[in-house]
């Protein structure tokens, strides 16, 4: 089969299509042909060696895929040959064939498309766990999403109206994405290049402040996340796109019974991987009733994965990108 391989930590360069020995399910896996795969950001930090957790080269980059049972292993009981299912793999997912556990394989809903079902794990699975396990969301709270013109933005804002967000506010980086975010259920969008974001947000809060912020940039953006959240805010970070940790102090959170919230889907994953199957069925519940929709920019042939990379890592993404085998 053929597979993208990360053959040094660097740029797009050291991304090579090879062919591969195609793997076999073992006890207790299941074997899926590939319908398409997610690019995250997660897969560029990976390549570039800054992805917690990551592997050392040679190795086969992604997260998440979609596509059909092909092969079942002893032990398997709940899935069968021919099923559609999404799941997070072993390995990595920019391959035409990948091995699940079944704890990480989820089954699609009739009507639940292709490229809904590549780009749902991720991201679908991230906005749901940042908002509802680690933000606590409660309905008629403010929601600050940062990048939320992104693949996991696009799906937060949408979640947040979903749970009961009484005003949803989207930060970005480029006016020309303001609009899809507005589309998706934002009150509001802040251009964080050009306007000062906690003063915006204490504005439209009239002096409150947000009572959840989700941060997958970090830097400077969390340092503004510091001065808007409410007291009894949850600032959930699960990110530092802008390749700068953000500094807080044990002073910053209790005065005000603020809280600093970490997550992984990644470390669930690996730790608590049983943890991540409420958020994935209630997402594709939502996808197969048409109340959420995952936006899909591009896709791009697998043996493009470069130049799905680098589509990403140049800001001009707006929600997910696939390679398609």
């Amino acid at each position: 089969m053929r597979a993208v391989f990360v053959t040094g930590f660097g740029g797009t360069e050291v991304l090579r299509v090879q062919e591969t020995e195609a793997p076999r399910p073992g006890p207790g896996q299941v074997l899926i042909q590939v319908a398409a795969t997610g690019v995250n950001f997660a897969d560029i930090l990976a390549r570039q060696g800054r992805y917690h957790g990551g592997a050392q080269p040679p190795f086969i980059p992604g997260l998440d895929v979609a596509g059909t049972i092909t092969a079942v292993g002893e032990g398997v009981t709940g899935l069968r040959v021919g099923q559609r299912v999404a799941a997070f793999p072993e390995g990595g997912s920019y391959a035409e064939q990948v091995v699940a556990d079944p704890v990480l394989v989820y089954p699609l809903p009739d009507g639940v498309d292709w490229d809904t079902a590549a780009a749902f794990p991720t991201v679908g699975v991230t906005a749901y766990n940042v908002l509802a396990l680690a933000g606590r969301l409660t309905p008629g709270e403010t929601v600050v999403v940062h990048a939320a013109a992104g693949g996991v933005g696009t799906t937060a804002v949408q979640v947040a109206r979903l749970l009961g967000a009484g005003r949803v506010v989207g930060t970005v980086g480029d006016d020309a994405k303001a609009g899809v975010v507005r589309e998706l259920g934002a009150d509001a969008v802040i251009n964080y290049r050009r306007e000062p974001v906690a003063d915006r947000v204490l504005e439209l809060t009239d002096g409150k402040g947000a009572d959840v912020i989700l941060d997958s940039v970090a830097g400077e953006l969390f340092q503004q996340s510091l001065r808007c959240l409410a007291p009894f805010g949850r600032l959930v970070v699960f990110g530092q796109a802008s390749g700068q940790p953000g500094t807080a102090s044990s002073g910053d959170f209790y005065p005000r019974n603020q809280a600093l919230v970490g997550y992984s889907t990644g470390s669930y994953r690996r730790l608590r991987p049983t943890a991540l199957r409420p958020a994935a069925e209630k997402v594709l519940n939502w996808l197969a009733e048409g109340r959420l929709r995952l936006v899909v920019s591009r896709r791009y042939p697998l043996v493009e994965a470069a130049a799905a990379q680098r589509w990403i890592e140049q800001r001009h993404s707006t929600g997910k990108v696939l390679l398609v085998p």
